[in-house]
Parts: structure tokens; sequence; C-alpha cells
């Protein structure tokens, strides 16, 4: 069964994606997240974006998942980065997702920047927005250094497991 779903969600091959690519893919990630009702106010506090526009995730007890995307502000693309994770516990499925993570500080940002890689859960706090909280988000409520907002979802995935991911900048051609 998860063999057949595989197919269906990663269509391209496993390989290191151009500029240009990336480039396509996150405009038109960002197309669909500034169409979404409740995103005005992220959009207009953000000091950056990084859009990872499809992230495969994957597994059978061991699981992870990889992307590649980049940050702008503004309308400069500042740099591009992957996203990598690995998954040990009851992991099933597969699915392919986006994922935008707005940087509404200097300071956040910075801490992307800082090390080799950045590490979800260590640095400033995401706060993942999900449908009812982005509802509810407006210019003074936002108080966080950054939100995360997944986007166009494929797929099914059932975990309860350890995971980890981790941000790390690479040069693309």
């Amino acid at each position: 069964a998860i063999a057949p779903t595989l197919l269906t969600v990663a269509p391209r091959a496993a390989q290191a994606a151009t500029r240009a690519e990336i480039d396509g893919e996150v405009a038109t990630a960002l197309r669909t997240l500034r169409a979404q009702d409740n995103t005005r106010p992220l959009f207009a506090g953000a000091k950056s974006i990084l859009v990872f526009p499809r992230i495969l995730s994957g597994g059978f007890i061991v699981g992870g998942q990889y992307g590649q995307g980049a940050l702008i502000a503004g309308e400069r693309t500042l740099g591009y980065y992957n996203i990598a994770g690995a998954s040990f516990g009851f992991t099933i499925g597969a699915q392919v997702a986006g994922l935008a993570m707005f940087f509404m500080t200097d300071a956040a940002r910075a801490a992307l920047d800082a090390a080799s890689g950045w590490e979800i859960g260590t640095g400033p706090t995401v706060v993942a927005v999900d449908q009812g909280l982005q509802a509810n988000i407006t210019s003074t409520t936002l108080s966080e250094p950054v939100y995360a907002i997944s986007l166009s979802q494929q797929g099914l995935m059932a975990s309860l497991s350890i995971y980890g991911s981790k941000i790390t900048r690479i040069q693309a051609e």
C-alpha cells in the first residue's frame, strides 16, 4: 500500500533543484499563501519568509523528510535552504506538503544563519499556524518570532515517533 502512495506523491526523482526550479515553486507557493484570507498580517509584519514549497515525507517505522526552498525578503531571494529530518517510532505512509516560515524579527532570522544548520525546536520559538489559529491572527496579536504555515498537503501519513528536522543553507545551481 505504501509503494503506490509514494509513487503518486513523489513523481520527481530526488535530485538537487536548480535556482530557477526553486524560485518557480517558491513563487507559486507564495501566490497560494497570499490568496488565503488571514495571511495578510503575516506578510505585512514578516522581515523575511523561508518557503519550502515541496517537502517529501515518508517512512515505515523509520521515516524521513526532505525539501528545498528559498529565503525571501520583499522581492529579493536571500539564499537557498534545505530541510531534512528523520523519525523513529510508529511511522507509516507518505506525503508531500509545503512549509512557509514567517520570520517576524531580525533576531529570529539571524538565528537561522548563526549556525551551520538550524534545528527546529532550538533557537527562536516557532508557532505552527493551523486553520483555527490563522483565523484569529491580526497585526496586534502577532507576538512570536517565527510563524509556520503548511500548505498543499497531499498523501497520508500517520506518525507517533521521535522526530527532528534541520534547516541548512545550500548552494543552488
